[in-house]
Formats: C-alpha cells, sequence, structure tokens
C-alpha cells in the first residue's frame, strides 16, 4: 500500500515546527528545550504536534531525514547529467552556513545519529547514481551495495575532517575532490 503525501497543511505545519526546533537549540542546549518551548515559537497546539511526532527527539530526527532525503536524490531528481553521485558542493555549502547547528548537534551528543542516518540514506544515493552512471558495467548488486557504502562513509570523513578543521576549503573543491576520489581512486 503506498503511503499518501502529506497535504499543504501538514507540510507547512511540520516546516513551522522543525524551524522552531532548529533556533531554540541554536538559542540553548537541546535537553533544555521543551515540547511547550516549540509549540509556542511554532504557534502550534499540543496535539497537533503529537499527532506528528512522539516528541522533541523524534522531530528532530525527522528534520535531519527531510535534509538527508532531499541532498541523496538531489542529482536525480533534477535530471543532473554529470557524474556526480552526490552533491557534494551544495550540501557542504549548506552545512557550513549551518555551523553553529552542527556544534550544537556535537555538543548535545547527536551526531551520530546524523552520521547513522546519513550513511543510509548516502549510500542508496549514491548507489542509485552509480547504477545510473554506467561507467561500471554490469557490477554485481552485492559490490555496488558495497562501493556505495565506503563511498558514502568516505563523504562523511570528508565532511567531518573539512568542518572540524573550519571549512578552509571551498565547497566547490570539496565537491571536486571527492568525485575524484570516487572515479580515480585514492591515487
Amino acid at each position: 500500500m503506498r503511503q499518501r503525501r502529506p497535504d499543504q497543511r501538514t507540510r507547512r505545519t511540520c516546516e513551522r515546527l522543525g524551524s522552531a526546533l532548529i533556533a531554540l537549540i541554536q538559542e540553548k542546549p537541546i535537553e533544555k528545550v521543551t515540547v511547550q518551548q516549540v509549540l509556542d515559537r511554532a504557534s502550534v497546539g499540543r496535539s497537533t504536534f503529537y499527532l506528528h511526532y512522539r516528541d522533541k527527539n523524534d522531530l528532530l530526527l525527522s528534520q535531519l531525514e527531510i535534509f538527508l532525503q532531499t541532498m541523496s536524490t538531489a542529482l536525480t531528481s533534477r535530471g543532473e547529467k554529470s557524474h556526480r553521485v552526490m552533491p557534494v558542493e551544495e550540501m557542504f555549502a549548506h552545512i557550513g552556513s549551518q555551523r553553529k547547528l552542527y556544534r550544537v548537534l556535537a555538543d548535545a551528543n547527536r551526531l551520530n545519529d546524523f552520521f547513522d542516518l546519513a550513511q543510509e540514506y548516502f549510500s542508496r544515493g549514491i548507489g542509485r547514481r552509480l547504477g545510473e552512471s554506467g561507467r561500471l558495467g554490469k557490477v554485481p548488486k552485492r559490490e555496488l551495495d558495497a562501493r556505495a557504502s565506503a563511498l558514502a562513509g568516505s563523504l562523511l570523513s570528508l565532511l567531518r575532517w573539512w568542518l572540524d578543521r573550519g571549512a578552509k576549503e571551498s565547497p566547490r573543491a570539496m565537491d571536486e575532490l571527492f568525485h575524484r576520489m570516487v572515479w580515480k581512486g585514492l591515487l
């Protein structure tokens, strides 16, 4: 059975709740943020919140998943004909502009949640793009999945390295570096 896409009103409500939570956790530790504060900031009722989410952690994970879904499907969704397997430049630019949120997630010990989710989403997205590229010939699905998983892990490692060093390189340079690693290997 196919899941129905939420209507516009539901999407707007969820976006308001997500934006409210993100804003609040940039102001104070997530442990100090209450559901009531999120509700007040978003102008949403308590019953509406609990219709969509179990708690603030569920809301946070849903916001991370929306971002990861968007990034992992962006190239295919827009029909990009390049050999890029992930929109690294766009993703690094966005995350680089949200470094405060990255620090907040790190300080709250929530980065592992993000990276675990990202591994799954990016592995699927990269696998799809590798298959679409036709550059690998007839690689068995198991090997394609293994390569996609390894590349997703490499991308996340590269992201951590970039952020931990202060995001000195441009997002475009990081995109070029990652895709050289994808198609030419590490040497």
